[in-house]
């Protein structure tokens, strides 16, 4: 992975830790822009989309995770959050609101590397585009078209398809999806992802492919 043309955004509420982290990523040869406050992060987005976030969950001027809602609407940039908060509630609360990887404090500098190494390796291995008969995925905006219309799809809706696009024909068990899409165990939670597999076989109703469903083993995305 050439990682010389790659731009990190960095934000960290302790200023001694930032500097550190800056100097270490500039070093192993990142670009790195630093940002203190939400407004200036959301502000160095909007001007150009860097090639990952590490943000910070705890900002002076408000929480990380607001921001990273805001940002899954648009973007499919990588964010790896930093948090004190190592309890499940919170990891996971994370990974719903978009994040790609959560590291809790403290950490070291050398585990900050390889987290964000190993994002940006995932993200290059995931194309801008994925397109399949009228059946077009949109990866950096999160949309998807079936014969050219918007299927409005929600995100878990979107990360569901995208899971199915990239497995078509393969049998994938229910607790499988639940992990991957809502970053838990399903446990008995079953409700959540029959909905939105419903929705999504409904949406595709019109793009040349479906989702059969296998009672008691899982879901294959094929073709009709």
């Amino acid at each position: 992975m050439n990682i010389k043309n790659k731009l990190i955004l960095l934000t960290e509420n302790s200023e001694d830790v930032r500097e550190l982290n800056r100097s270490m990523l500039e070093d192993d040869g990142f670009a790195v822009q630093t940002a203190v406050t939400l407004a200036e992060v959301r502000a160095s987005a909007k001007q150009k989309l860097p090639d990952a976030i590490i943000l910070d969950i705890d900002m002076p001027d408000g929480n990380g995770l607001d921001f990273l809602r805001e940002l899954r609407k648009f973007s499919r940039v990588p964010v790896l959050l930093l948090s004190g908060l190592s309890e499940d509630i919170y990891v996971i609360k994370g990974f719903e609101s978009g994040c790609n990887d959560y590291l809790t404090k403290p950490y070291t500098s050398g585990v900050l590397l390889v987290r964000l190494k190993n994002l940006l390796q995932s993200a290059e291995q995931v194309p801008e585009f994925i397109r399949r008969g009228s059946l077009f995925l949109d990866i950096q905006s999160g949309q998807a078209f079936a014969g050219g219309k918007d299927l409005l799809l929600t995100q878990k809706e979107f990360f569901l398809l995208l899971l199915f696009v990239q497995h078509e024909e393969q049998l994938i068990n229910a607790d499988h999806l639940y992990k991957k899409i809502w970053g838990q165990p399903m446990n008995k939670d079953t409700q959540a992802i029959k909905k939105a597999i419903h929705r999504l076989r409904s949406s595709l109703e019109d793009s040349g492919y479906t989702i059969t469903v296998t009672r008691g083993k899982g879901y294959t995305f094929e073709r009709v």
